[in-house]
């Protein structure tokens, strides 16, 4: 008789939520010990982030998007709603909920608390901040907190690590001996009585079997993702229902419906902060405060927020300028090493590896510095709390065009990368602002773009100063971003005017207070993304590289004559001579026509194609493509001879790749967010046939200058 091992135990977990700017992920990294794994819930793009406890074996901590109210109104909020409640597939009902509340604003944020005790799970209130709100006087009884609420509360200071023991022993008490806490806040009977019978009349019709608290969530939030959702899958007969039990609670005013939850809630919050907050007479001025009278003032806040930026991208091409120096010396040298091993002949692998592989992904991956600045310098300017004024600051021009200050985070997020921008525009309550942030977040420059621009900076635009201070390919390289930023106006403002037309929504923001960056949180999150660009080059790039190789390589192969020769001959020098008919317009040649190609599924594969296409030798590293592309000349026609690379030629080359979504994870997660290929589908049209057109006139108007 053989006895079966034991099953392993269960991973229990625990659900993180709270507002926005709570310090809700500086409690999580803190409590995981910074080792976070992230990944996306079943079927959405919504980022999933998890970690396992540090000091606690078998317990994970979930760490949910931020939410100011289990009412859903956007897509992010349902998921949280969604795990909640343990209807996410694939996921476990989380074991516990720690709520993390701003010390500072206690009445708002105990608004989610007093939603998350209905729902049925052992809750933990984390107070954080205290050290915000004893700075403003305020002074909270937080025995007396736990004594009315009936659950832990738990004073902490996130980011200087007090009070994260204490929270995870009370964690460690909570998940041994659960206790549900008891519901704080009594609404009507009828509404009881309503929720039972929509539960009930929503099995009639073959609906999933909802929770009660969620069939209140339903019949209070009008027009919320809950009642999206129900509609979508049941049809219009579901809306009925909905209707008949909301005329059970308030027959003649059903509208004021919509305003019960708030008032109950609030009722007994303002009952509650009577009791267990002392407020000074007068708040003292902060120096948040007046830090914000100069850095959210209309002229002063603005012009500051302009030499921010301006400064960031100037940084970007010349702080990072050594580091490229050393990758790209090192990927010279590799390429130059493997081009020396006898062993492997002079046939295709050794082709290969020295002119497809390493010069492919070297050429991209050279770029990685300048990458890693931007994410450092957006990382920063998270943390330290500035990224909220800089939303305040530019509501008033999105506005002008359609959007608001809540597209600015999702578009500043784009120029990191389009995906996350995108993926951010999720927290957009109104579907047509939504959809109007995705179809313009791309026209950010990202750091795909980068490698382009670098590369054609410094090979065409000379390294001067201008005014004594500024250099000039450091302004070029700036502009670049602008040019971006430019065109997203009259697009969004023409999107608006036309197919996505509607009444605009008040504006509402919450500064956070300013805080010291944490070199490790922006050290973690550069390692993050750095590193998803490095993954990116090792797939795709690589992938590309390859592909492109192979179609230059053969049918010529190693017979034919020498390289150029056998380039001519290839499957892409074929292709090239049938769409040089396109580009010639614009300045460029067949080869550059086929890297642009090439670079459909990602806009850095430009550079690995054009490193394929234009290195012949085996010195292959940036400086020698750099010069690879000022010594390229038309091999044929009336321009034979002259040089295929000019300064109009050049600006326009970076001008399309500003302009062009080129890009397929972008198309993909567009697709994946508004679940329709219409919205990707236009994006890609009007971004292309933008980016050609704007290319076609900056060709045309330096050789008018007389730039060439």
């Amino acid at each position: 008789m053989t006895l079966e091992p034991p099953p392993p135990p269960r991973t229990r977990s625990v659900a993180l939520i709270g507002n926005p700017n709570t310090g809700k992920t500086t409690v999580f990294n803190r409590l995981t010990g910074f080792h976070a794994r992230t990944g996306n819930y079943p079927g959405v793009t919504v980022d999933r982030v998890s970690g396992s406890l540090k000091g606690m074996s078998g317990v994970e901590l979930i760490d949910l998007p931020g939410t100011y109210s289990l009412a859903a109104r956007s897509p992010d909020e349902m998921i949280a709603v969604d795990v909640l409640l343990g209807r996410k597939k694939g996921i476990d009902r989380p074991d516990a909920v720690v709520v993390v509340v701003d010390a500072a604003n206690l009445e708002r944020n105990l608004y989610l608390v007093t939603q998350a005790m209905e729902l049925g799970l052992p809750t933990i209130v984390c107070l954080n901040m205290v050290d915000v709100a004893e700075a403003r006087a305020l002074r909270i009884d937080a025995d007396r907190l736990v004594g009315r609420l009936g659950i832990p509360v738990v004073p902490c200071v996130a980011n200087r690590g007090y009070g994260l023991d204490a929270l995870r022993e009370v964690l460690r008490q909570a998940l041994a001996n659960p206790a549900p806490p008891k519901p704080p806040c009594r609404f009507p009977e009828e509404l009881h009585r309503a929720e039972q019978q929509l539960r009930e009349d929503l099995a009639t019709v073959n609906l999933p079997d909802m929770p009660l608290v969620e069939c209140r969530r339903t019949l209070l939030d009008f027009g919320g993702e809950a009642e999206r959702r129900l509609v979508a899958i049941g049809g219009p007969q579901v809306e009925t229902l909905i209707q008949r039990c909301r005329d059970l609670v308030l027959p003649d005013e059903t509208e004021q419906l919509a305003y019960l939850e708030a008032e109950v809630r609030y009722r007994y919050i303002d009952r509650l902060a009577s009791e267990v907050l002392q407020r000074p007479p007068r708040p003292p001025t902060t120096a948040s405060d007046r830090l914000d009278r100069l850095l959210t003032h209309r002229l002063f806040g603005t012009a500051i927020f302009m030499v921010v930026m301006g400064a960031m991208f100037v940084c970007i091409f010349q702080w990072a300028a050594p580091l490229i120096d050393l990758v790209d010396g090192a990927f010279g040298a590799l390429s130059g090493q493997v081009a020396s091993w006898t062993w492997l002949g002079e046939g295709a692998l050794k082709n290969l590896l020295a002119h497809g592989i390493v010069a492919g992904v070297g050429a991209v991956l050279v770029f990685l510095p300048q990458i890693l600045v931007l994410f450092a310098f957006i990382a920063v300017l998270e943390d330290c709390g500035y990224m909220a004024r800089a939303a305040f600051l530019m509501d008033r021009l999105l506005r002008c065009c359609g959007l608001s200050g809540r597209s600015f985070i999702p578009m500043l997020s784009a120029f990191a990368c389009a995906v996350p921008g995108i993926m951010a525009a999720r927290t957009i309550e109104s579907r047509r602002d939504r959809l109007l942030t995705i179809l313009v977040a791309p026209l950010m420059s990202c750091s795909a773009r980068i490698p382009i621009y670098t590369l054609l900076i410094a090979a065409f635009i000379p390294s001067r100063s201008i005014l004594g201070f500024l250099n000039l390919q450091g302004l070029v390289f700036a502009s670049m971003y602008f040019v971006g930023i430019l065109v997203a106006i009259p697009v969004a403002f023409l999107l608006k005017k036309t197919i996505l037309s509607g009444r605009e929504r008040p504006f509402l923001l919450e500064l956070p207070p300013y805080k010291a960056p944490s070199p490790r949180i922006v050290f973690g999150r550069v390692v993050e993304r750095g590193a998803g660009f490095v993954r990116n080059a090792g797939t795709l790039i690589l992938a590309a590289s390859i592909v492109v190789w192979a179609l230059s390589y053969w049918p010529a192969g190693s017979g034919a004559p020498d390289a150029s020769t056998r380039l001519q001959q290839s499957y892409i020098g074929s292709l090239g001579r049938v769409i040089e008919p396109v580009v010639a317009p614009v300045g460029w040649d067949w080869k550059v026509g086929v890297a642009i190609l090439a670079s459909f599924p990602a806009r850095e594969v430009v550079i690995s194609a054009l490193g394929v296409i234009y290195r012949v030798g085996d010195d292959m590293n940036e400086v020698a493509l750099r010069g690879k592309l000022r010594s390229a000349q038309w091999e044929g026609g009336p321009r034979a001879g002259l040089p295929v690379f000019t300064l109009g030629s050049a600006l326009a080359l970076m001008v399309f790749y500003a302009l062009c979504c080129q890009c397929a994870p972008t198309l993909m997660v567009m697709w994946r967010e508004t679940r329709s290929w219409k919205w990707p589908a236009l994006a890609f049209s009007y971004m292309t046939a933008l980016a050609y057109l704007a290319a076609l006139a900056t060709s045309h108007l330096v050789r008018t200058l007389g730039g060439a």
